[in-house]
C-alpha cells in the first residue's frame, strides 16, 4: 500500500492508534508472562511502547505513566551513544536516571528495529521495576540515601545483546560491582531476558504491519498520530486558564508551577520557577520525569481515545530551572524523586490547572527483604475528587498503575503474612464531593528481615479544591510482637522480627467544593 499522499484517512487512523497500542499491550503479555520476579509478573510494575525512528513515543500499553512519559529519552540515549555501531541483534540497557532513567530500579531495555535498511527503522521499549538492583537497603528504595551510588548499581549504556549474543558475563559482572552490588543478579538477569524477549515480540508485530500496510503507510501514520495527539491537546488549552499552584511535601521541600495559556496560539507554557533547590535527600527528579508529569496530566485533559505520545507535549512548552529538586545534577540521590515527587508533581499541576483535588500525594513504597529476599510494593491511597465526581477508595492514583501482589503469592514467595487490608473510612476529604478514602494494610513478618517506607502526606494531606477540604494524613507503625508499638515518620527504616506487624494507614483524597 502507498503513503496517503494528502492528510490522513480518519478511518485508518483509528486503524494505527489500535494496531500501535496493541503491539505494545502484546509486548506488556509477554514480559509478564516470562518475568521472574514479583514486582514484574504479579504487580506489573513495567511498562512497554514504541518509537519512532528519533526516539520519539509513538504509542503505548496502558502501563506506568511515569515510566512512559520518561523512556523516549532512554531511546535517545541509546541512538546517541550508538548510532554509528548499532548493528541488528544488538540490544541495550540503561538504568540511569541522568540519561533518561527514573530510579535505578526502574531498568530500561531498548532494542532497536531493522528491515533491510542499514538504519533502525523504529525502537521498542520496556522499562520494569527491579525487585533489588542492589543500595544499601533490600529493594533499592533506601529512604535516607544522598548520593545514587547508595541507591544500587548505575547502568549508563550497556550492550545487553550483541548482534544475537546475550552478554551475560559483562552484565552480571556489573551487577556485582561497585559498594553495593545487586543481591540477586540472577533475578536481574531472568527479567533482562524476559525484557528482551517483550521488546523482540513488539519488532516482530511491526515488522508484520510493515508487511501489510507498507512501510511509507506505517511511517506516515505514526506521524499522523502524533500530530492527531497534538491536535487533541491544542484543543483542550483553549479551554484553560492561566493558574499557579505551590505544594509543599514533609520534608519542607515545595513543588511550585505555573501556567500560562496562549489560546490565540494555543499553546501554553508549564514553568517551575520557585521549585525547591536540589536536595540533600533523595526526593530530587530527574528533568525526564518532570516531563512525565506533564505529557500525563495533559493527556488525561483529553477525551478521546489516543495513544499517549509525542505529540501531546509539542504545544507545551516546559521551563525546568536547573539545579532545581526537578533539574537535578549528579550524583544526587533520585530514587524518591520517581515515586513520591513525581506525584507531588502531577497534584500540583492539576491544582494550577484548578480541575481536580489532590490524591494522596505519595505511592507508599514499602519494602522489605534480606540477603535471600527482597520486595518491593506501592499501596495504594484515596483519590481526589472533582467538579461532579466523588473520589475513589483506595486506588493506585496517576504516575503509578501497578496493583498488588496477590496474598497467596505473597505468601508463598515470602516469609510473610497479610493481616488484613481494608478501607481507612472516612479518612478521604469532605466536600460537595468527598475525596476517596484510603486504606490499611497490615503484614506480620515471621522471620526477621529489614523494612523500609519511603512516603509523603504523613504531616500534610492531600489538598482539597473549590473550598473542599484535605483528605488526612497517612500513619506508619510498627506492632511488635510483645505488644509495643513504633510510630514512624514518612520515611524510616526498622528492623522486623519475627511476629511484628508493619501496618501502613494510607493518606485520604482532597475534596471538592464547600458543604
Amino acid at each position: 500500500m502507498a503513503a496517503p499522499a494528502a492528510g490522513p484517512d480518519p478511518i485508518l487512523l483509528e486503524v494505527f492508534n489500535n494496531l500501535f497500542m496493541n503491539i505494545a499491550e502484546q509486548m506488556g503479555l509477554q514480559l509478564q508472562n516470562t518475568a521472574h520476579s514479583v514486582n514484574i509478573k504479579e504487580r506489573l510494575d513495567f511498562s512497554c511502547a514504541l518509537f519512532d525512528a528519533q526516539g520519539q513515543l509513538i504509542a503505548n500499553a496502558p502501563h506506568m505513566p511515569v515510566h512512559l512519559g520518561s523512556m523516549g529519552e532512554s531511546v535517545r540515549t541509546v541512538i546517541r551513544d550508538n548510532a554509528s555501531t548499532m548493528r541488528m541483534g544488538d540490544v541495550f540497557v540503561l538504568n540511569d536516571p541522568y540519561r533518561g532513567g527514573t530510579h535505578l530500579p526502574d531498568v530500561t531495555v531498548i532494542t532497536p528495529v531493522y528491515l533491510d535498511q542499514a538504519e533502525p527503522v523504529f525502537y521498542v521499549g520496556s522499562r520494569g521495576h527491579h525487585a533489588d538492583i542492589g543500595g544499601t537497603t533490600p529493594g533499592s528504595m533506601p529512604p535516607f540515601s544522598r548520593r545514587i551510588e547508595e541507591e544500587g548499581v548505575r547502568i549508563s549504556n550497556l550492550k545487553l545483546v550483541d548482534q544475537g549474543e546475550f552478554k551475560v558475563d559483562e552484565l552480571l559482572g556489573l551487577l556485582s560491582s561497585g559498594p553495593w552490588p545487586s543481591r540477586n543478579p540472577q533475578q536481574n538477569l531472568a527479567d533482562l531476558k524476559a525484557q528482551v524477549a517483550a521488546n523482540e515480540t513488539g519488532a516482530i508485530e511491526l515488522r508484520k504491519m510493515v508487511a501489510e500496510f507498507g512501510l511509507g503507510t506505517v511511517q506516515a501514520y505514526m506521524q499522523h498520530v502524533q500530530d492527531n495527539a497534538e491536535e487533541s491537546v491544542r484543543r483542550v488549552i483553549t479551554n484553560l486558564q492561566d493558574g499557579a499552584f505551590t505544594l509543599p511535601l514533609d520534608n519542607g521541600a515545595q513543588i511550585c508551577v505555573a501556567v500560562r495559556v496562549d489560546v490565540a496560539l494555543r499553546q501554553a507554557t508549564i514553568d517551575f520557577a520557585g521549585t525547591s533547590p536540589q536536595q540533600g535527600n533523595n526526593f530530587n527528579a530527574p528533568v525526564a520525569i518532570c516531563m512525565a508529569a506533564v505529557l500525563y496530566v495533559f493527556r488525561t485533559l483529553v477525551d478521546d481515545d489516543i495513544p499517549l505520545n509525542a505529540g501531546c507535549l509539542k504545544p507545551l512548552q516546559v521551563l525546568v530551572p536547573p539545579g532545581c529538586m526537578l533539574n537535578p545534577s549528579p550524583p544526587a540521590a533520585v530514587v524518591a524523586g520517581n515515586v513520591e515527587t513525581s506525584m507531588c508533581v502531577t497534584n500540583a499541576l492539576y491544582g494550577a490547572l484548578g480541575v481536580l483535588a489532590s490524591s494522596q500525594c505519595t505511592m507508599n513504597n514499602f519494602t522489605f527483604g534480606n540477603a535471600r529476599y527482597q520486595y518491593y510494593e506501592t499501596v495504594a491511597g484515596g483519590s481526589g475528587a472533582g467538579p461532579d465526581f466523588d473520589g475513589t477508595s483506595v486506588v493506585q492514583t496517576h504516575m503509578t498503575n501497578s496493583r498488588l501482589t496477590d496474598p497467596e503469592v505473597l505468601e508463598h514467595r515470602f516469609p510473610v503474612r497479610l493481616e488484613s487490608y481494608s478501607i481507612r473510612t472516612g479518612s478521604g476529604g469532605a466536600g460537595r464531593r468527598v475525596g476517596g478514602d484510603g486504606g490499611v494494610r497490615r503484614i506480620r513478618f515471621l522471620e526477621p528481615m529489614t523494612a523500609s517506607i519511603l512516603s509523603n502526606g504523613r504531616h500534610l494531606g492531600a489538598f482539597g479544591m473549590a473550598g473542599g477540604s484535605p483528605g488526612q494524613v497517612g500513619l506508619n507503625r510498627v506492632l511488635r510482637s510483645d505488644g509495643s508499638q513504633l510510630t514512624l515518620d514518612h520515611l524510616a527504616e526498622v528492623d522486623m522480627r519475627a511476629g511484628d506487624v508493619f501496618e501502613i494507614h494510607t493518606p485520604g483524597g482532597g475534596g471538592w467544593g464547600r458543604l
